[in-house]
């Protein structure tokens, strides 16, 4: 049997057939490349990588430091009263040696109660006012923000006759040593929650309440208040020992208070009107809250 091999031969009209169909898709597959393209150059510009995301986040200033710069910067030409440059840097410093964190009790709501707050990061820093109203537009602005309203019995003109009624006391209600949680002192500040007399206090400032009239409630209760704290601290910072602030000590409560309270021996320094004191830790059989020094006279506390 004789085979053949047989030559196909495509007619080139077979394969311009499928022409238009093939340049129609090479036309959609060029627009979804662009398209796809165009998305993905688009979208890498729009949205960060976790990482540049990561660092933004990082280097955002943390929301006290921003809301105290920006209080200050609304109210600088400010005529509120405040303290001096000398006294904030003091105070700052102060505050900066504080082993973190650093617990900051703060007598009275004042233009710094922001800087306050952000120069002790991290660390708890606890208000208190006479002001419940101030107190509660405070928190309601800052809610991260611990704060609380104090009601004082007390007036300045009713100064001398505190502390002679304090000294009566010196072995009981008012003595320096003690849970005022549970003194009946005229002198202490015993209506705060329990958890505040509990807690090591690092840094105290008294800078409130009012006293520069007769009628104020006076900064009484508020050193003697602090000098209770530091004396009865149970634990914290540096071994047993209490930073004290007293703000406008040159006034006459101010100074009178300080050295029956705080104790002249325990002036460290005083940078304008700012008085500090360091306070040590006492046993709790102590019945004196300056036994290195005589105690003065009521004539003394007047003729000073």
């Amino acid at each position: 049997m004789k085979t053949s091999t047989k030559l196909i031969v495509l007619h080139p009209s077979i394969n311009r057939q499928g022409g238009p169909h093939r340049t129609w898709l090479l036309v959609f597959v060029s627009l979804f490349m662009f398209a796809f393209t165009l998305t993905l150059i688009t979208t890498r510009d729009a949205v960060p990588s976790a990482a540049t995301a990561a660092t933004s986040a990082s280097s955002a200033l943390p929301k006290p430091v921003f809301d105290a710069l920006l209080h200050y910067a609304a109210t600088a030409n400010s005529t509120a009263a405040r303290m001096s440059s000398a006294e904030l840097h003091y105070i700052a410093a102060v505050l900066r040696r504080c082993a973190a964190p650093c617990n900051l009790l703060v007598f009275g709501l004042t233009h710094e109660t922001l800087l306050w707050k952000s120069l002790n990061f991290k660390g708890r820093t606890v208000f208190i006012d006479e002001s419940a109203y101030l107190v509660s537009k405070l928190e309601e602005q800052n809610p991260e923000i611990e704060a609380y309203d104090v009601q004082f019995t007390t007036r300045v003109s009713d100064m001398y006759d505190l502390l002679e009624y304090g000294r009566e006391q010196l072995r009981n209600e008012c003595r320096p040593v003690q849970n005022l949680l549970f003194s009946d002192c005229k002198l202490g500040i015993n209506d705060l929650p329990n958890h505040i007399y509990e807690v090591g206090w690092d840094v105290i400032l008294v800078d409130g309440p009012r006293g520069y009239f007769p009628a104020a409630p006076g900064r009484m209760s508020a050193i003697f208040t602090a000098g209770v704290l530091a004396r009865s601290k149970r634990s914290g910072g540096e071994a047993g020992k209490t930073n004290v602030f007293v703000h406008e000590v040159d006034r006459e409560v101010e100074r009178v208070c300080s050295d029956e309270f705080l104790c002249r021996e325990n002036l460290v320094e005083s940078v304008d009107s700012l008085g500090h004191f360091v306070v040590e830790k006492m046993d709790s059989k102590s019945s004196e809250f300056c036994p290195n020094s005589s105690p003065t006279s009521r004539s003394s506390w007047i003729d000073d």
